[in-house]
């Protein structure tokens, strides 16, 4: 590696957290450990990680969720990727699509840890390339809608709004291409870096998606004012 990077590991198993930390140090990464969303919390209460792989089912009164929306909060483009047992897979669902990076089943081996790491990477980096169009792009604004791509903050009518990473991406999709129909095949590629083979399965995809973005930019979300579904075709931006 030709640059430090900064990784946080988060698990409350000490067996886990010196496997990772070594498979990380031997990757050439400054590593720190925390036990507890507590110490995890304070750890990021200052310092900027480049990477942070975190355990959904943390003991105590901080678990990994938490720890998660802090990490969205005070550092949005930190790379995430949540840990999960099989047996708790489902309830790691929400959690990734909140705007995890990637995830792994535990027990993981070293070289799905790394190959997790190279991808959720590389899934930032084409979200990077996304949100900067070209790098033409510095703000963006549709009608009472503003992003600034270099703070990665999104307002509505001067109000900030507050979006996971991959609501970020939905919206600056959507708001390039104001006025026209965007396919769900499309907007899944957008946000999950793959296309779906099936409409079928694009349309229940892109549907959670979008509903949990109207629940943060629309006055009414039961009612949509800006994000409108073209029955049958797609979604389409109306500022």
């Amino acid at each position: 590696m030709t640059e430090l990077v900064r990784a946080l590991i988060v698990d409350d198993e000490e067996r886990i957290r010196l496997f990772l930390k070594e498979v990380l140090r031997r990757e050439g990464y400054v590593v720190t450990t925390a036990a507890t969303g507590e110490e995890a919390l304070a750890c990021l209460q200052d310092t900027a990680f480049d990477l942070a792989i975190l355990d959904l089912m943390l003991g105590g009164r901080v678990d990994g969720q938490r720890v998660l929306e802090a990490i969205r909060w005070r550092w949005p483009a930190m790379v995430v990727i949540m840990m999960t047992a099989h047996g708790t897979l489902d309830s790691a669902i929400e959690a990734i699509q909140e705007g995890v990076d990637g995830y792994l089943l535990k027990p993981v081996e070293a070289s799905e840890v790394r190959q997790a790491i190279q991808d959720a990477f590389e899934r930032r980096d084409h979200r990077a390339e996304l949100h900067l169009a070209g790098g033409e792009w510095q703000s963006l604004n549709r009608g009472p809608f503003s992003i600034d791509f270099d703070s990665h903050r999104v307002s509505r009518n001067d109000e900030e709004i507050e979006l996971t990473p991959s609501e970020f991406t939905l919206l600056v999709h959507l708001m390039q291409n104001a006025h026209q129909v965007v396919e769900p095949k499309t907007l899944v590629e957008v946000v999950r870096q793959y296309r779906p083979e099936y409409l079928h399965e694009a349309r229940q995809i892109i549907k959670w998606y979008i509903h949990r973005l109207r629940q943060k930019v629309e006055p009414d979300p039961s009612n949509p004012r800006y994000i409108v579904n073209v029955r049958g075709v797609g979604y389409m931006f109306e500022p």
